[in-house]
């Protein structure tokens, strides 16, 4: 048949054609992010229209740059609707989550962090329906939730999907799935750069995937010019002409910085605290806990309403200074609660959306303060309120770059680069061991996603002579020895190997009991026969080779010892190294990696 023929063909290009090969998967990976992005949010914005601002009478703010519905008339205030309704879509979210995809509970970033290091790659093919679907009826029944998590889902889902279409090896899916979440990340928060550098930066705490640069970038790209034709080029906030130019404004920046500390580790704590020591030890299935959660959510709802759902026409309010410094301040308490009491009892969301909130309002509190005490400083307050937003995640998520990126594109505040800069680093320093991914690994070397390459990279960076034991004892045995004298040393050692040298102990070849059995035990020969005429060709490792080199003489040749020649004296024999010797150096280097 022509068809399957062609696509065999097909196939076969790709695998010869390295660049057309990534090219293609990016660019098909980056369609169906930005497709999914959209469509996503298209049904968050009806739904969370319909519960909220129609049957609730709660209308919920909008930043400039997505203002989806115009005109439409809301409801009237419903107060029980408004309590209900969190409760109400936590339930239907657990009913669906835990009966179909138990692992897409919670913020799905952690997932596919877990994915990349532990699982090859791997992500259900019904897992981003199932994370979408829950997400959207979460947010819309006003969970306190962002949307990066159900949004990374989807294209990390859909990359996945397709390195087991075209049959790719576990290094190639963990790139494609990187791929599709960056696309994911650069749509739907009109960030191509910063969803790019945050899909790499994200998987670790102190290191970034840059071999999955430029896929995460082309994705990206091609997500965001698809969600951008359909919903517009606007960015996500609408800020005013900030810029930096006072170094003076340094000071309460750092002010703001070591804010975000403390508030950063609270977030944290009481995200996990309360899902491991309260909601998994409520007594009933898992199913119904969101709905517990979501009752606690809407609790919070009836003092402070503005903290439901994303909250991101909150962050617009914040960023045009038309907030109080209180009402900020209550509101920097009570999302880390209701973001804790959605994610921890097992809800759908993203949990970036509230970090971004949260960093807000606190930027917002130390710039209105600053202006007020110290307004020849701190000229306008509203930037702290942006540079806020990347700190706090920065802090939380200990990813200073994409955090830095995406603050910018999603509000245009380019002039703020500096500050940007120079606050996100300081959470960073000083968040220590705690943050909002537990899935992050330190670095490459301790993610067995890079096993492989790490054991080649620990052995290149290690050479012979690091491990080279210059009183060691080595059996030499010379060229004129007679197999008789040879059998009656093999008795009084246990070793099996011995290189042979000449009267200047220059190394002449190897010798292995296993390749002497044949003639062994031939007592007629035993006199006849000198130790030159069995050696075989020698084998040698000199002091300044790396310990990888080594490794693979040891495979190809098959010996448990190789022979150490000098560096100085060309054949001339200085020790042995063994086999086992190389292993041990090779694990205690990684305890020392682990161990930092």
């Amino acid at each position: 048949m022509p068809g399957p023929r062609r696509w065999t063909n097909f196939i076969n290009y790709l695998r010869e054609h390295a660049i057309s090969r990534w090219m293609f998967y990016s660019l098909l990976i980056g369609i169906v992010a930005g497709l999914g992005a959209a469509a996503f949010f298209f049904s968050l914005e009806w739904l969370k229209y319909f519960v909220l601002d129609f049957l609730a009478g709660y209308p919920m703010e909008s930043p400039a740059g997505e203002r989806l519905i115009h005109g439409m008339p809301h409801g009237i205030p419903n107060t029980w609707i408004l309590f209900l309704a969190p409760a109400v879509g936590g339930l239907i979210s657990g009913l669906v989550v835990y009966s179909w995809a138990p692992e897409a509970e919670g913020h799905g970033t952690d997932a596919m962090i877990d994915a990349f290091h532990n699982k090859q790659g791997e992500i259900r093919t019904r897992v981003p329906y199932i994370k979408s679907a829950a997400s959207v009826i979460t947010l819309a029944t006003g969970g306190s939730a962002g949307r990066e998590g159900p949004i990374a889902q989807i294209g990390a889902g859909f990359g996945s999907w397709l390195g087991r279409v075209f049959n790719l090896d576990s290094r190639e899916r963990r790139i494609l799935m990187l791929a599709g979440c960056a696309g994911g990340l650069g749509a739907i928060f009109r960030a191509p750069l910063g969803g790019a550098i945050t899909s790499i930066e994200v998987l670790y705490t102190e290191d970034f995937e840059s071999e999955a640069i430029i896929p995460c970038v082309m994705s990206s790209v091609v997500a965001y010019s698809i969600f951008t034709f359909i919903f517009g080029h606007q960015p996500i906030f609408e800020t005013p002409d900030l810029i930096f130019n006072d170094p003076r404004e340094l000071l309460p920046y750092m002010v703001l910085g070591l804010v975000c500390v403390p508030a950063g580790w609270l977030y944290s704590k009481s995200l996990y605290g309360l899902r491991d020591h309260f909601f998994r030890r409520i007594p009933i299935k898992p199913h119904f806990v969101p709905a517990i959660g979501g009752l606690l959510v809407g609790c919070i709802g009836l003092m402070t309403p503005k903290v439901l759902s994303g909250g991101y026409g909150i962050i617009q309010l914040a960023l045009l200074g038309k907030l109080t410094v209180s009402l900020m301040a209550v509101m920097v308490l009570t999302k880390i609660f209701a973001t804790s009491f959605t994610i921890g009892s097992g809800g759908s969301g993203g949990v970036f959306g509230p970090s971004l909130f949260i960093g807000a309002m606190l930027g917002g509190v130390v710039g209105k303060l600053g202006h007020q005490y110290f307004p020849q400083v701190v000229s306008n307050p509203t930037a702290f309120a942006l540079v806020g937003m990347a700190a706090f995640f920065a802090g939380v998520a200990k990813a200073p770059i994409g955090a830095l990126l995406m603050v910018s594109e999603m509000t245009r505040g380019y002039g703020l680069v500096v500050p940007l800069m120079f606050v996100s680093a300081i959470p960073v320093l000083l968040s220590g061991r705690w943050g909002i991914y537990e899935k992050q690994v330190k670095n490459k070397f301790a993610s067995p996603a890079h096993l492989t390459d790490l054991t080649i990279n620990v052995l290149q960076n290690m050479q012979v002579r690091d491990v080279y034991n210059p009183h060691k004892p080595v059996t030499m045995l010379p060229m004129d020895m007679r197999l008789k004298e040879m059998k009656q040393l093999m008795m009084r050692t246990r070793e099996s190997f011995f290189p042979v040298v000449d009267e200047e102990i220059r190394l002449v070849g190897i010798l292995s009991f296993p390749d002497l059995r044949a003639i062994l035990f031939e007592e007629t020969l035993s006199d006849l026969i000198v130790v030159g005429d069995l050696v075989e060709k020698p084998v040698a490792i000199g002091l300044n080779e790396t310990l990888y080199e080594a490794l693979i003489k040891f495979i190809s040749s098959g010996y448990g010892q190789i022979p150490i020649l000098k560096d100085d004296r060309p054949g001339r024999l200085t020790g042995v190294l063994s086999l086992e010797e190389l292993m041990e150096a090779y694990h205690q280097e990684m305890v020392r990696l682990e161990q930092g």
